[in-house]
């Protein structure tokens, strides 16, 4: 049976300023009650440290709480810390050590690893190594049963944490913090993870740490940075929570899973790190590096701006996306009909869809040859969320949400099916009520997954899918086994339920003239020019 919750705090960088920090843990006790613990993350001691500390260490002065400090993060302040095991530095104030595991009477397991990263073996005595962490992991993997840790205390952030997840103001996640913390966290699995030296303030969303669909539920972790003590801009450096050791929950409890969950921010880089090398954005199949004149009625292909076109002639590189036959949908395509082309970026662009299934019935296309969203590199990603993005606040200007669909199933090139649906027509839960009720009518197993979920965490490279995305991040998943209904998507949206146009199921019932089609697209991208971030 579950205990009484640990109440802790957690603290970011100190640099000194004990004094500040204690008088506030005092205010937060004084108004919320005692707390169990107190976790410093960062640097602890500062360059002007001596005269307060003194007063600490001599016991003039006393920590409130009991208080757990990682070690140095630089040469500076070795001294502070003379044994590398861990050792009391005061009255209530304990080193840790420089990596390892602290278990309180509670149950609560701590897992810890002092300094910053270092790429040299021995690491200084302000670093961590690749061997440290192996020896970390090890200690903790080879435990009967492991599940993860209640919380990892570390001073970097990790690198990429922000992967999938809300952004940190202008912290680019991808080149800031440490790879080896990144690969320790998706190890030990932390319920929290606390970490500083960045002088900001980040909370990230919770993430998983199983594949949806794939993997049995796992329970979820948080990543928060904190900022140091007395930042003049206020940021959040105290934070408190309560929790329960791990052993004591329930395993139901446990594995429950809070709505705004995302996908692990790890988890890619991690199986990136056992495939062979990619071609970058740069490297693209020449696809990538032409674009259409879209104020001429017959499409031109114009080079781009030529930007390291030295480079790019000495530099050739190796398709390995290649059409079985003629593609009617890679730009480069001589099949391609380019009189529907709205809008070209980088790697992906805008077309309206022949026999739509409305006027404004859009397809959002990669340029090159990619046949499902699963194989897409990451700058293709990136560039099809600009698209939604623009297509949702476009549709919205006109009063209307949109419903987006991929068939990866005896299709060639990738098309995300992008139908707006007048806000008047029907609401959100009843689109995605149709799919469910339609889909269940032709057995058809669509299961909705969470809002956060990255299709590719789903679905390997290969796997035949139908996938239904709606404007609010909902989104329905069905994984093609045998046979599946070509026309279902459109079936749904074309249904008395939502659109009312039983007719225009089927697009090759929808015929229009190229005059016609060419005034609609010409309509359409004027219309759509303000919302579109792409540079035509």
């Amino acid at each position: 049976m579950a205990g009484k919750p640990l109440r802790v705090l957690a603290c970011g960088d100190v640099e000194g300023k004990f004094d500040m920090l204690f008088n506030r843990v005092q205010a937060v006790q004084k108004k919320s009650g005692e707390f169990d613990l107190l976790l410093c993350v960062g640097n602890f001691f500062g360059s002007t440290s001596e005269t307060e500390w003194e007063e600490y260490r001599t016991c003039a002065k006393k920590a409130p709480i009991p208080t757990y400090v990682l070690g140095a993060n630089n040469p500076e302040t070795v001294h502070y810390f003379p044994d590398v095991n861990g050792c009391e530095l005061a009255e209530n104030i304990t080193y840790l050590g420089r990596k390892g595991i602290f278990s309180g009477t509670s149950g609560l397991q701590i897992a810890y690893l002092s300094g910053t990263e270092s790429l040299s073996e021995p690491a200084p005595a302000y670093s961590f190594s690749s061997k440290d962490v192996s020896e970390l992991k090890i200690s903790l993997l080879s435990t009967p049963k492991f599940k993860g840790v209640d919380i990892l205390l570390t001073s970097p952030w990790s690198r990429g944490v922000g992967n999938f997840g809300n952004k940190p103001g202008e912290m680019d996640t991808k080149r800031c913090g440490s790879v080896l913390i990144s690969n320790l966290a998706t190890s030990l699995k932390p319920r929290y993870h606390f970490a500083a030296l960045e002088k900001t303030y980040y909370e990230r969303l919770p993430y998983r740490n199983h594949v949806v669909l794939q993997e049995n539920a796992q329970h979820v972790s948080r990543f928060i940075a904190l900022a140091n003590v007395g930042n003049t801009s206020k940021k959040k450096y105290l934070y408190a929570f309560s929790i329960l050791p791990m052993r004591s929950l329930d395993p139901a409890e446990l594995v429950k899973q809070p709505q705004d969950a995302t996908e692990n921010p790890y988890q890619k880089s991690g199986k990136e790190a056992h495939k062979p090398k990619m071609l970058s954005g740069a490297e693209e199949e020449p696809a990538c590096q032409f674009f259409f004149d879209l104020s001429k009625r017959h499409g031109k292909k114009r080079p781009s701006d030529g930007k390291g076109g030295q480079h790019s002639q000495l530099k050739q590189p190796k398709k390995i996306h290649q059409p079985t036959g003629p593609c009617w949908f890679c730009l480069s395509s001589p099949e391609v009909e380019k009189h529907l082309v709205v809008s070209i970026g980088t790697h992906c662009y805008l077309a309206l869809a022949k026999g739509g299934l409305s006027d404004d019935h859009v397809l959002i296309l990669p340029v090159g040859h990619y046949q499902s969203v699963v194989e897409l590199s990451s700058e293709a990603m990136e560039e099809i969320d600009k698209y939604k993005s623009s297509l949702k606040k476009f549709f919205r200007s006109k009063g209307k949400r949109y419903v987006l669909f991929e068939r990866n199933y005896r299709s060639q090139h990738l098309q995300l099916q992008v139908i707006p649906v007048p806000l008047s027509c029907c609401a959100t839960e009843d689109i995605k009520e149709s799919f469910i009720l339609q889909a269940q009518e032709q057995e058809i197993e669509l299961l909705e997954i969470p809002e956060h979920s990255d299709i590719k965490q789903i679905a390997q490279p290969g796997t035949p899918y139908f996938y239904v995305e709606l404007d609010t991040g909902e989104k329905l998943f069905h994984r093609i086994k045998k046979k599946f209904p070509l026309q279902f998507g459109r079936e749904v949206l074309a249904s008395e339920a939502i659109l009312n146009v039983p007719g225009r199921a089927d697009w090759q019932q929808c015929t229009a003239s190229r005059d016609e089609a060419e005034a609609a697209a010409k309509a359409f991208r004027e219309d759509f020019q303000p919302f579109d971030f792409s540079e035509l």
